[in-house]
C-alpha cells in the first residue's frame, strides 16, 4: 500500500516562474550549465549545479556545496522564492505539442524505499550518490523530484486530470517553444484526504527517473536520524508520481572516453566475432534513436555504434535461455562489449564510461565524437516500460542508465525542505 504525504512547498514567487526553473542538475555539463547561469544568474542551475561557477575546482570539493546551500538560501532571503503556507499536494502538467503528462507531487517517505513500496530497477553510481547526498544535507532540501510510475488502480489518473481542470495553476512556467510546465497547488482538506485514500489502492511505485536522488534522500535521512536531528519532512523525498501506461521511455547512449588498446578497425573485428556490423547511411541525426534497418529476425538483437565519421548497425544473437536482466540490451552491451573489448568492468564507477539520454539528437553524440573528446559511442533502442516494471516487481537491478523517461520535468518548480 502507497502512502503519500502533503508538504509546504517553495516555489518561485509571482514574477520568477520564467527564470528560475532548470532543467535537472544530470542533463547538462558543467559548460552547458555555466552558459545558461551567465545567461540568467537566477536559474536554479546556480544552486543544483553550483560546480559550473567553480572551474578548475575539483568534484567533491567543500566549496561546490557551500555554494549552492548560500545560493538557495539568498533566494529565500531575497524572496525570490517563498513558502507556501500549508502542506498540499501539487499536480504537475507538461504540455508539448504531442500531448500532455500530468502528474501527482507528494512526498514518499524513506521507510517505503528501504521496504520495496518504492522500487528500483538500476543501480547507482557513486559518484552520484555521493555528490547528490552532499547536496541535500548543505541546501537543507529535496531540490529536484524523483520520476515515480504507479499501476493505476482504475480512475486515479483521471481523477487527476479532474483536479488540474479545476484548480487554477498557480505556477506556469514555458522553458523552451511549444512546450508548458504547470503546477496546480491542492490545498483543500478535503481533496488532500482523496488523494491519499486513493493512493492505498497502489501496490506500489516504481522509480522511472532519479535513482540518485532518492538514494541520497535516503542517506540523508539516516544520517539525521542517527545524529538526532531527524525530522518528519527529513525522513522523507519529494517526487512526482505519473501513471505507467502515460509517459514515454528511450534508449539511453553510452560514449566511450577512448578504445583502450584497440584502433578503429580492432574495435570492429572484435565485434564482427560477436554477430554482424555493417556500416549505415542516411541516419537522421534529428532523431532520438536509429529504428533496425528491416525487420529484426527472431533471436536477435540490434544496437547501433558510431565511430569517427561513420554508423554501423549491430546485430547479435540472443540466448535462448536469457532471462529478464540478461536479456536487455544494456547488458548484453556490457558483459559482451563494455567489458571484455574495452576493459569497462564497473559501468557505476569507470570513469572512461559517459552517458546521454536517448530524448537527444543523436547529433549530440556525433558532434561528441567528432570532437576528439570521445571515441565511439552507442545507441541502443527504447525497452517496453512493461518490461522495467517487471524487473522491479521481481527484484532485479538493472545497469545503471538504462532508461530516459519522458517528461523530464523541472528543477526549482517546487521544492521541498527538510525541516
Amino acid at each position: 500500500m502507497v502512502q503519500i504525504h502533503p508538504f509546504s512547498g517553495v516555489r518561485p514567487a509571482q514574477g520568477q516562474d520564467q527564470a528560475i526553473p532548470s532543467v535537472p542538475y544530470d542533463v547538462v555539463s558543467a559548460r552547458e550549465a555555466r552558459g545558461i547561469i551567465a545567461e540568467n544568474p537566477l536559474s536554479f542551475l546556480s544552486v543544483i549545479r553550483a560546480d559550473a561557477d567553480l572551474p578548475g575546482v575539483p568534484a567533491g570539493d567543500d566549496r561546490i556545496y557551500s555554494l549552492a546551500g548560500s545560493r538557495f538560501r539568498k533566494l529565500l532571503g531575497d524572496g525570490l522564492m517563498r513558502q507556501d503556507p500549508s502542506p498540499g499536494f501539487y499536480v504537475y502538467e507538461v504540455v508539448t505539442p504531442e500531448r500532455t503528462y500530468t502528474g501527482l507531487v507528494a512526498c514518499i517517505g524513506v521507510g517505503d524505499y528501504e521496504s520495496g513500496v518504492v522500487r528500483r530497477h538500476e543501480q547507482t553510481r557513486y559518484d552520484k550518490e555521493r555528490d547528490r547526498t552532499r547536496h541535500v544535507e548543505a541546501v537543507n532540501a529535496n531540490t529536484g523530484l524523483v520520476f515515480l510510475l504507479y499501476r493505476d488502480p482504475g480512475g486515479l489518473h483521471a481523477g487527476i486530470e479532474r483536479l488540474a481542470r479545476k484548480t487554477p495553476v498557480s505556477t506556469e512556467t514555458a522553458p523552451e517553444p511549444g512546450m508548458r510546465h504547470r503546477l496546480h497547488r491542492i490545498d483543500d482538506p478535503a481533496a488532500i484526504a482523496a488523494l491519499e485514500e486513493a493512493f492505498t489502492g497502489v501496490d506500489a511505485l516504481y522509480i522511472a527517473d532519479g535513482h540518485h536522488r532518492a538514494k541520497s534522500a535516503v542517506a540523508v535521512a539516516a544520517a539525521r536520524q542517527a545524529s538526532g536531528r531527524g525530522t518528519a519532512e527529513s525522513g522523507r523525498f519529494m517526487a512526482v508520481l505519473f501513471a505507467h501506461d502515460r509517459v514515454r521511455l528511450h534508449g539511453y547512449s553510452r560514449l566511450l572516453a577512448d578504445l583502450g588498446p584497440l584502433t578503429p578497425g580492432g574495435c570492429l573485428r572484435a565485434l564482427r566475432a560477436l554477430g554482424t556490423v555493417e556500416p549505415i547511411e542516411g541516419v537522421d541525426a534529428r532523431g532520438f534513436h536509429i529504428p533496425p534497418r528491416g525487420p529484426v529476425a527472431p533471436g536477435r538483437r540490434v544496437l547501433h555504434m558510431y565511430l569517427p565519421g561513420q554508423w554501423y548497425e549491430l546485430s547479435f544473437p540472443r540466448n535462448p535461455e536469457e532471462g529478464l536482466i540478461t536479456g536487455l540490451d544494456v547488458q548484453y552491451l556490457q558483459d559482451r562489449v563494455l567489458d571484455p573489448i574495452f576493459g569497462i568492468t564497473d559501468p557505476r564507477g569507470d570513469p572512461r564510461l559517459h552517458y546521454l539520454g536517448g530524448a537527444k539528437p543523436l547529433t549530440r553524440l556525433t558532434d561528441a565524437v567528432a570532437s576528439g573528446e570521445f571515441a565511439v559511442a552507442f545507441a541502443l533502442q527504447p525497452l517496453p516500460i512493461g518490461t522495467v516494471l517487471d524487473c522491479a516487481d521481481a527484484g532485479l537491478v538493472m545497469p545503471p542508465k538504462s532508461t530516459w523517461f519522458e517528461p523530464k520535468v523541472l528543477s526549482g518548480f517546487v521544492v521541498h525542505l527538510l525541516d
